[in-house]
């Protein structure tokens, strides 16, 4: 259909409109218009478009210049045991089966999993730990013998601490921000700050990786990746673990491109004269997504086609690396798209929450995730990526000191702990070889050096060229910002 015919259409429409269907829509406009004069001139303004007929990626661009032009982030999900992983507290061995001090817990809120448990006995790892590099880091040497080697590459960040201390709430908390879901993530506040480098790619992927010992996974939804206040178009835009990555990225039967294209050309012209008429923002997503969706039939093959990485590569990654799903397919995955300028990177890992049989399930998941950690870091650092880009493991808590459940010599499990828990990252402007914060003997408590995740994520857009203060986006007449209202700072440690 003609653009002509399309107009005539909504105008056609609009004439047809009675006094008394015009009164019920606009039953704020008086308010509606008051408000205009208090915003100004251009809070009714349309923005003008780079081109015609679609609508051009809109970002802030940095404060400054950014040490990371780009981000992988590595979410664990569930809340891996810290003590387990990373902490060597000799004086534990000794306090076998004896009770946590009340001075240690501190009337700490507990969850409803221990709250009952008349003990609180102690249970120190079993798994062996040893200093690794000139850092000395210490790492469970029989779990995490690949990452180890990097420990010289690596900030490692040992006094993280949130107050959420149940997983719904902390995981919003760790990707957006607030323990309130509904709020944009890091994500989306990457690819509202940094914009697109591929208009065939979305700026914002999410891949779900399939743990290969699924025993106690959280729900993981699209509400972590949301856009929230900001733009749609900078939601993240999930790729399926198995099957075609995107739904429908293929035509139909006997639906050549041309006429798909001919097809969203008629849909946008649609939207644009729908934008014109009300001025909705998100007319512009909803056009900016055909374009992308269209863009994707012939990126997205091409970018899932691993034929062309060379077998030096795909052994690097692991046996699993032709898994689609596995955590060392999205890391490799990960690569490939930051290659093709994709902004941010975010993988899910599941069954991280250890609330029992430590001993088995947490060795399951360090082998899905430590080669293809070593692998990326490696890959991005030959091909000269590692020092732009941003690498970010964690999860959204830690693990306590006390068992949860029956305690043997040679088990237990975990409850959550959100005063103190370990994450790494690495390139990115990050400072390698850095060990930032400390623990007391029962790895309970922080005594030295506490980093709030505010703080942590106040760092990680100063990495991205942002400072946290001012990079905000207006909603409900507020001028809102990943950090939020409380105190958040840069911990200039971390930076390289």
């Amino acid at each position: 259909m003609p653009y002509n015919d399309h107009r005539a259409i909504v105008e056609e429409a609009l004439r047809l409109q009675n006094r008394r269907h015009f009164l019920a829509k606009g039953s704020h406009l008086l308010g509606g218009a008051a408000l205009a004069s208090l915003l100004g001139q251009n809070a009714t303004a349309a923005p003008a478009f780079a081109r015609p007929g679609v609508a051009p990626e809109r970002f802030v661009a940095p404060h400054f210049a950014p040490k990371a032009k780009r981000v992988i982030s590595l979410h664990m999900v569930g809340g891996p045991s810290q003590i387990d992983m990373f902490e060597e507290k000799p004086a534990m061995k000794d306090m076998f089966d004896k009770e946590l001090p009340e001075s240690i817990r501190d009337g700490q809120r507990l969850t409803t999993m221990t709250s009952g448990q008349k003990r609180f006995p102690v249970a120190p790892s079993i798994f062996e730990k040893k200093q690794f590099g000139d850092c000395g880091m210490w790492i469970a040497k029989d779990l995490l013998p690949w990452l180890a080697t990097h420990a010289d590459e690596i900030c490692w960040m040992k006094g993280l601490h949130t107050e959420a201390i149940n997983h719904e709430p902390a995981i919003a908390a760790m990707q957006t921000g607030n323990q309130v879901t509904g709020r944009p993530c890091l994500g989306s506040w990457a690819s509202y700050g940094l914009g697109s480098l591929n208009d065939n790619l979305p700026a914002f992927v999410v891949l779900i990786a399939i743990p290969s010992f699924n025993k106690q996974g959280q729900a993981i939804s699209s509400r972590l990746w949301s856009s929230g206040y900001l733009p749609g178009q900078h939601a993240g835009v999930s790729f399926r673990s198995g099957g075609d990555p995107i739904l429908y990225i293929n035509n139909p039967k006997g639906m050549p491109s041309k006429i798909r294209r001919e097809t969203i050309d008629g849909i946008n012209a649609l939207n644009r004269l729908n934008f014109e008429a009300v001025g909705d923002p998100e007319t512009n997503t909803r056009i900016r997504q055909y374009e992308m969706a269209f863009g994707m039939q012939t990126s997205v093959p091409e970018l899932t086609d691993l034929s062309t990485e060379t077998q030096a590569t795909m052994e690097m990654y692991g046996p699993d690396v032709n898994k689609s799903g596995s955590f060392a397919h999205s890391a490799l995955m990960a690569r490939r798209l930051c290659q093709r300028g994709v902004r941010f990177v975010q993988i899910y890992h599941n069954n991280w929450d250890h609330h029992n049989n430590c001993a088995k399930r947490l060795p399951h998941n360090c082998r899905d995730i430590d080669q293809p950690c070593h692998a990326l870091l490696t890959d991005l650092k030959q091909r000269g990526m590692l020092d732009d880009t941003l690498v970010i493991w964690g999860g959204e808590f830690g693990r306590t000191i006390y068992t949860q459940g029956k305690l043997t010599k040679d088990n237990y499990g975990r409850d959550h702990h959100p005063r103190c828990f370990t994450m790494w990252m690495a390139g990115g402007g990050s400072a390698p070889g850095k060990i930032y914060g400390e623990t007391d003997d029962f790895s309970y408590n922080i005594v030295k050096d506490p980093l709030h995740i505010r703080d942590f994520h106040a760092t990680v857009l100063d990495m991205l060229g942002f400072d946290h203060q001012r990079f905000t986006y207006k909603h409900q007449g507020l001028d809102q910002r990943l950090t939020g209202v409380e105190e958040a700072r840069v911990i200039k440690e971390l930076l390289g």
